[in-house]
């Protein structure tokens, strides 16, 4: 591995993200106990999560939709305006929840920094990565910040184009097996899974990953023994 280019992914991988999103829904679910059990609740946010995507894409806007579509569908179109103004309070709440670095995390970047080009690749919503990354005071160590629609094969191209960088000199490193490593490596590129203790369903995937280029770690220090 003699990577050009390193890049990161940034929510989980970064910073802590998916636990704010699991008190989030946890909150939801309370304001409609009285409808469905949280099992229920939670399949019916994913599932309106899902179908959204092509519209509404990733990130906390998104979320709030999708809560909101939930809830009408829980009530039968009979929830109150205070029903849906607390339901756009918790995606406040989650707008401003703090940006709390991953152990380690400056660390590493701090040891790359200069020996290679350094990328922020994420997803969500722009003007919410943005300050993320504002707030989480290592914007610096970044040569470029990429925040995509998606994370498909056709996004990575597309990044890759702009950066003019060959599949062969990228790594990229996250902590979702479907979004951060099999599109990378579905191009020819490097990639090193890091864990996170929670993973968001959409994520998840059912089969192990084994390829030349793919590595996993359980601590993201652990990277510097790869590269």
């Amino acid at each position: 591995m003699n990577p050009q280019i390193i890049a990161f992914d940034a929510d989980d991988t970064l910073w802590h993200n998916e636990p704010y999103f699991d008190e989030a829904q946890a909150k939801f679910c309370e304001l409609f106990a009285d409808y469905a059990s949280s099992q229920e609740i939670l399949l019916l946010i994913l599932n309106h999560q899902v179908k959204n995507l092509p519209l509404y894409g990733f990130g906390i806007k998104a979320f709030v939709l999708s809560m909101i579509e939930s809830a009408l569908e829980l009530t039968n179109n009979e929830i109150s305006g205070n029903g849906i103004e607390k339901i756009i309070k918790i995606g406040k709440e989650l707008l401003q929840k703090p940006v709390e670095l991953l152990p380690e995390v400056e660390t590493v970047l701090g040891k790359l920094k200069g020996k290679y080009k350094l990328v922020v690749a994420t997803k969500g919503d722009l003007k919410d990565q943005h300050r993320k990354l504002h707030d989480s005071n290592i914007g610096h160590y970044f040569h470029h910040i990429e925040v995509m629609s998606d994370k498909k094969d056709i996004d990575y191209q597309k990044m890759l184009h702009r950066l003019d960088c060959q599949p062969e000199s990228f790594l990229m490193i996250g902590n979702s097996l479907k979004s951060d490593i099999l599109p990378v490596l579905n191009l020819g590129g490097h990639a090193i899974h890091v864990p996170y203790h929670t993973t968001w369903e959409y994520e998840k995937i059912d089969f192990e990953v084994v390829h030349p280029n793919f590595n996993s770690v359980s601590h993201i220090n652990q990277i510097l023994d790869l590269i």
